[in-house]
């Protein structure tokens, strides 16, 4: 049976386990393996329902989003990104590098009523402070040396859709004004630019650092943070979500077997067990 359960979990089945007895080494044990839940017996068929449409739905933002994992850390964070999905508020999400932030800016764009507008990335820390604010908000023809042509912001190219700043935390003292007035005034003026352009954007702002601590060392000005941080989404690394990794290495065996044309069957529990005790620092 175990080797049945097995062979559906490697093929991608999300699997509900019935116990006999309520033993938590058991369920540690079958959850490393990849069940998604695991009840004791006598389970009424109302609390079966209601687990396996829990299932159902976290199979459904999964899917449509690709966040995957079965750890309470993960049904939050797809709670989370359906909740705030429908709103138009900033949301700022926190977390290392490689836990999956523009991954779930994306999963809040795909659910919203902006699907069908523009989702448009920038990673601000990437760009040198003399460039920043045309990338954002765009400049005039002749606005300053190099500048041959007018040229269209961010902000203006994302609008009636989201526009998602990665590494916020990067960004210069002096561009958080202009950004700041920017969310508050819900209109850009272009570098050299005279007259101020409305502009309907959601902004998804994302940071490997935890920003509060930006805002008290003085680094990071205050009312921008609150202006970012109306919801906010926390990743966790991937070592405070062990219980996810067998998941990760069916879904990225199976991404691979595909990829490379090998059929592949699965792996030693002691190779798994390794895995699930490895830090991970680079993350999903």
């Amino acid at each position: 049976t175990l080797g049945l359960v097995r062979d559906q979990l490697w093929g991608g089945a999300t699997v509900i386990g019935l116990a006999d007895v309520g033993d938590p080494r058991l369920e540690q044990k079958l959850k490393a393996l990849g069940f998604a839940e695991v009840l004791t017996k006598p389970v009424s068929p109302e609390a079966l329902l209601a687990t396996v449409n829990e299932a159902l739905e976290r199979i459904r933002i999964t899917r449509e989003t690709g966040l995957w994992g079965e750890s309470e850390a993960v049904r939050e964070v797809l709670v989370a990104v359906g909740q705030m999905a429908p709103v138009s508020s900033t949301v700022l999400i926190e977390g290392e590098s490689g836990t999956g932030k523009e991954l779930v800016a994306r999963a809040i764009a795909k659910l919203s009523p902006r699907r069908n507008k523009a989702f448009i990335a920038v990673n601000v820390g990437a760009l040198p402070e003399t460039l920043l604010e045309s990338e954002l908000f765009g400049h005039e023809k002749g606005s300053f040396t190099g500048a041959a042509e007018r040229r269209i912001g961010r902000f203006e190219l994302a609008s009636g859709g989201t526009l998602f700043l990665d590494e916020i935390g990067d960004v210069p003292p002096s561009t958080q004004v202009k950004l700041l007035r920017v969310l508050e005034e819900t209109e850009v003026t272009r570098v050299g630019g005279t007259h101020a352009i409305p502009v309907d954007v959601r902004v998804v702002a994302a940071t490997d650092r935890a920003l509060r601590e930006g805002v008290q060392r003085g680094h990071f000005r205050p009312d921008l943070y609150y202006r970012l941080n109306v919801l906010r989404i926390y990743l966790p690394p991937l070592r405070e979500r062990r219980s996810d990794i067998p998941l990760l290495v069916r879904r990225f065996v199976q991404e691979f077997s595909r990829e490379h044309d090998r059929e592949f069957h699965g792996i030693s529990a002691e190779a798994m067990q390794a895995l699930v005790d490895y830090a991970w620092p680079g993350n999903v």
